[in-house]
């Protein structure tokens, strides 16, 4: 609130009339609220009766200047004008209180003017006349602080950080580049194009993932922006999302053609993976996926990390391939996951399979369990678990039954093991095997020959299939084709153990295959006891007589080559020589056998022999001389016959079969 008695000035005597003694009777309210004396408030109040400028400062009696404005005055002065204006008005003064100058009485004593002119404004300020007036003080200007400070400049400027980055940029210096778009986007934070320009130099430095931020920052603060768009859909490409650069292609082409070159990137990305995806899927060799996956990969920016789904498909394409080299690369994909996270469940799944399909079924267990435990509810892990463990149990079966000789059955529970898992080329191809050796145990050797083609097959490198077969072929009576075989896998790997020794008995069978065979013309099998050989001669000898078949010419040849089978192999000597073929064996060959031999002393100069050879044909007694040549300690042949022969063809003492004798 205003009051305009303590802000109104002093009129002059041209301008304020005299007044009556009456009115001195009635002071104003101004001058009682200044002071008690009237004396002493003429003497305040005039101006010319002290200095014009007063600061309450340099007053110890805090005399202030009439003319200071009150907003200027302290706040304790201004309390105390408020307090002297609510307070009583004084009694009249007394007659020798008032001061006898006429105008300073009237300029104090008299009531305020009824002229509206002479009246202060609400301010403080007086209308015109007053301004005019030379001894009236100008009112000082309002003193005000600024609510709100002006703008700082900003000490970088964003826009010469900017040209001096596209400098640095078509300079190819990327790292600077980036440092100056940065500097820019310090002042700037929300600007498209500098957070455009740093993604455009973070793609060509290959730091892509950084380009991602930046990029996704501009679209949304421009949704529309082609250019941003454009560039945001190349980073998906070079990060190998070609689905998500397809999608921001699509948003575009709503209000902006898109050409077919600046979509082919994406779309060739993704339909190569949508390739290799259905190679997988329609369970076709692992090949054509490898393929299509590389030729994705081709289109990765530089120094990019292969997708880990991609590098997941790639395992599952070298698994399907099945061979020992893509099994490898399967395994080195499942650890290079791995090594980034030890508790990938995917990983330890494929690394699992990996192992389960090179026959390393334990240790896939144990990985397929780990799995299990990184993620209880990963379906793959669970059924390749239970798949694993039921193969395993009916292959132990199997095992158990051949050992215990039960062979029908160990076929019987091969072939349900083969059924478990057909997809799983190493471990069916093992099984194949073992199906064949017990086929072979039943004699079954057509059977054994084709499941070891199977396994073959499936395993071109499992070479005990492969000696498995030769062995069938042998057996079988085809000894041609078994020496063949057996030649071509000592060919192929020459280190394998006893493989020479396969061959030599091989070869030695071949031979002994062109002879008679005594236990074909008696009908009786190699393992037939004497009995079972002694019923049968006896069987066929009435059968073949001569005097029984009077008019048959060939009865009587018959007749002598059953005497002769049985001659032989009624005799355990002449049985075990005609059995292991010596009886076949030149002398020259004999002692010029390999590794094995047993290296004879004095003049056979090196030759060797088998030592299991030689004792056979020295039967229980015997030994050697010195130089010059055999000497036995029987005087004899080693060749000549124990006892004498039954009914057949006789030998003389110290004879060699064929007419051939030692000197």
């Amino acid at each position: 609130m205003v009051l305009p008695g303590l802000f109104k000035h002093k009129k002059t005597s041209e301008t304020i009339p005299k007044k009556s003694s009456k009115a001195r009777d009635h002071p104003s309210p101004s001058r009682r609220s200044v002071s008690k004396s009237p004396t002493k408030f003429l003497k305040e109040s005039d101006p010319r009766s002290q200095p014009r400028k007063l600061s309450s400062r340099s007053s110890s009696k805090n005399i202030l200047n009439t003319d200071t404005h009150p907003l200027n005055l302290p706040p304790e002065e201004r309390e105390r004008r408020r307090s002297a204006m609510s307070a009583p008005p004084d009694p009249p003064p007394t007659p020798m209180d008032v001061d006898q100058d006429g105008d300073a009485s009237s300029a104090s004593s008299s009531p305020p003017p009824t002229d509206p002119t002479s009246y202060s404004d609400a301010n403080g300020s007086t209308n015109d006349a007053e301004m005019e007036d030379p001894t009236s003080p100008v009112p000082p200007p309002h003193r005000f602080k600024p609510t709100t400070s002006p703008p700082a400049k900003p000490a970088l400027d964003p826009e010469e950080c900017k040209a001096l980055g596209n400098k640095y940029f078509k300079a190819q210096d990327y790292v600077k580049a980036i440092a100056e778009y940065t500097k820019a986007l310090s002042v700037e934070p929300q600007s498209v194009t500098y957070l455009s320009n740093r993604a455009a130099a973070f793609i060509s430095a290959s730091r892509f993932d950084e380009a991602l931020a930046d990029s996704k920052q501009a679209q949304e603060l421009e949704p529309q922006n082609a250019k941003v768009l454009h560039r945001l859909a190349r980073i998906y490409v070079n990060l190998g999302r070609p689905s998500e650069a397809v999608e921001i292609l699509d948003h575009i082409s709503t209000f902006q053609t898109v050409t077919t070159a600046e979509r082919r990137p994406a779309t060739e990305m993704e339909t190569h993976i949508k390739q290799a995806e259905e190679a997988l899927r329609r369970g076709t060799t692992g090949s054509m996926a490898i393929h299509a996956l590389d030729q994705a990969e081709r289109a990765l920016g530089a120094g990019v990390e292969k997708p880990r789904k991609w590098q997941l498909m790639r395992g599952e394409a070298y698994l399907k391939m099945g061979n020992v080299n893509s099994l490898g690369e399967a395994q080195g994909v499942a650890m290079s996951l791995l090594r980034k996270n030890s508790k990938d469940p995917e990983a330890l799944v494929l690394r699992g399979r990996a192992l389960y399909a090179q026959g390393e079924n334990e240790k896939a267990l144990q990985h397929f369990r780990q799995a299990l435990s990184c993620d209880p509810d990963y379906k793959d892990g669970l059924k390749y678990l239970r798949l694993v463990q039921k193969l395993e149990r009916m292959k132990e079966e199997g095992n158990t039954a051949f050992k215990t000789g039960r062979y029908k059955q160990a076929v019987e529970l091969y072939g349900q093991a083969l059924e478990v898992d057909p997809n799983n080329k190493g471990i069916n191809s093992k099984l194949h095997q073992n199906r064949a050796m017990a086929s072979i145990k039943l004699k079954d050797f057509k059977s054994a020959i084709s499941d070891c083609d199977r396994a073959v097959a499936l395993d071109s490198t499992y070479i005990k299939a492969r000696r498995t077969r030769a062995r069938a072929l042998g057996e079988s009576g085809n000894w041609d084709e078994a020496v063949r075989e057996y030649k071509a896998i000592a060919e192929s790997n020459p280190s394998e153990p006893g493989i020479q020794k396969e061959v030599h008995n091989a070869e030695l069978e071949l031979k002994k295959s062109k002879r008679k065979d005594y236990y074909k013309l008696l009908g009786v099998e190699k393992d037939a006891s004497d009995n079972e050989i002694k019923k049968a001669y006896r069987k066929l000898a009435i059968v073949h007589h001569p005097d029984k078949n009077p008019d048959d010419e060939g009865a009587a040849e018959k007749f002598k080559e059953i005497g002769e089978a049985y001659e032989c192999l009624s005799d355990p000597q002449k049985r075990a020589r005609y059995d292991s073929g010596e009886d076949l064996i030149d002398p020259s060959e004999m002692f010029s056998q390999g590794g094995g031999s047993f290296q004879m002393p004095g003049g056979m100069g090196g030759m060797g022999i088998s030592p299991e050879m030689l004792f056979n044909m020295m039967g229980q007694g015997g030994g050697m001389g010195g130089g010059g040549g055999f000497q036995f300690a029987s005087g004899g042949s080693p060749f000549s016959a124990a006892g004498s022969s039954r009914g057949g063809r006789s030998r003389g003492a110290g004879g060699f079969p064929g007419g051939f004798s030692f000197g």
